[in-house]
């Protein structure tokens, strides 16, 4: 089901529309970024490169006889996810209940939540969803006392909730440490074998900082796995096992796709960064991952950065500082600031690529620090692009992306839902 929210004319980053309307009728409005016909600043993706990013994680994960989950909390864009589901993805990964209804209302009807659900009216909003026979679900437990609070209230509703365990590492997020620990959650299990359903294994690798340590979490679920498995504690078929965020999908990849379990397993990875890329920590992994993987070796080319944040040069204030018309409440800035990319005067005939010493230097609410030579060719009123570091927080800035051919005309809208 392709997603046709309608979109308000008071969302930024947009041309000029009276009254809502569905993303395909914007899309036939004529806009064009060079055009000046959007308010700037503006969060844009690039049609040609997503879809690059999608044939090329398509193709390394079949390499690898595995499955893509990608996930969604990266862009909370149902376009999106069925543009990922479209390109063979198994299902979509989410992080909350809310996530979860979100994708659901929008046709998504298989969704692995990478996380534990907790309270009641999460557990209320999972139970509305279930009873729709369509719809696949798995969400995480760590401990006794969620299983048994997951348990008890999907009992008195007479629904099923299937689950994953959860492993963790000291000093890291959600699992479970240490054998005790999952001996507990395995023994809470059995009295609840109507409403819960122990379908496989995750593990969330990113809390680790260096590949050893990553490897030895991930043979460590190899072998739970299968010790789990040997004496049946998983209830249907195929077992999960799933892990991978955006930088390390490779070496999960390599692990868990040689596990040789001798039960039918479904290797689930999650990454969801691949789609839009980035120039900061998910540059420096893909580069690792091109380095030293042997299938991205084979492949013709790397991740492409499919989302910019086109903005105005409003000030030039002193000899080699510019100030550009875009701050912290439309671009990330916690794993790097944006970077430089394209520069366009409105009246030529294509953007041409930023000068290399040009650098933003501080970000405030509305207004970049850009710092330049005295005697560039700059001016006021000059449009730039910028390359942006975890694409995360610079989505959940922006309700409404355009997507752009590469004439830089605007195809489609992309609604956000956070």
């Amino acid at each position: 089901m392709r997603p046709n929210a309608s979109i308000d004319p008071l969302n930024k980053g947009l041309g000029t529309f009276d009254h809502p309307l569905g993303a395909n009728e914007i899309a036939q409005l004529d806009w064009n970024l060079l055009r000046e016909d959007l308010s700037l600043p503006s969060a844009v993706l690039y049609q040609d490169k997503l879809h690059h990013n999608l044939n090329w994680m398509k193709e390394f994960i079949s390499a690898y006889g595995v499955k893509l989950a990608p996930h969604g909390k990266t862009t909370m864009a149902p376009h999106l996810f069925h543009l990922q589901l479209e390109a063979g993805a198994w299902g979509i990964t989410l992080a909350t209940a809310h996530q979860t209804q979100v994708a659901y209302t929008h046709g998504v009807r298989r969704i692995l939540m990478a996380n534990q659900l907790v309270g009641k009216q999460n557990m209320t909003t999972i139970a509305r969803l279930l009873r729709d026979p369509d719809f696949e679900f798995y969400c995480l437990v760590d401990s006794a006392a969620q299983v048994h609070q997951l348990g008890s209230f999907y009992s008195e509703l007479g629904l099923r909730l299937n689950v994953l365990v959860e492993l963790g590492v000291i000093d890291g997020r959600t699992g479970v440490r240490d054998n005790e620990q999952l001996q507990a959650v395995l023994s809470a299990l059995p009295n609840w074998k109507q409403s819960i359903a122990l379908c496989g294994v995750e593990i969330y690798e990113g809390v680790l900082a260096d590949e050893q340590s990553i490897r030895v979490l991930l043979h460590r679920a190899v072998e739970v796995t299968r010790k789990l498995a040997s004496e049946d504690h998983f209830q249907g078929a195929p077992i999960l096992l799933s892990g991978a965020g955006s930088a390390w999908y490779d070496v999960v990849a390599e692990i868990f796709s040689a596990a040789g379990l001798g039960q039918p397993v479904d290797i689930i990875l999650r990454p969801g960064c691949y789609l839009t890329h980035d120039v900061g920590a998910y540059r420096e992994a893909q580069a690792r991952i091109r380095e030293h993987n042997p299938i991205a070796q084979q492949m013709t080319s790397g991740l492409l950065p499919a989302l910019q944040v086109w903005a105005y040069v409003q000030s030039i204030p002193e000899p080699g500082r510019a100030i550009v018309a875009m701050g912290k409440r439309d671009v990330s800035f916690d794993s790097g600031l944006p970077v430089p990319a394209m520069h366009f005067r409105p009246g030529d005939s294509a953007p041409q690529v930023t000068p290399h010493h040009w650098l933003v230097t501080k970000l405030m609410d509305q207004h970049a620090f850009l710092q330049i030579h005295s005697g560039d060719n700059i001016r006021v009123g000059d449009m730039m692009g910028f390359d942006i570091c975890h694409p995360c927080l610079t989505f959940d800035k922006w309700r409404a992306l355009p997507i752009l051919n590469a004439d830089y005309q605007v195809t489609d809208i992309v609604h956000t839902f956070f």
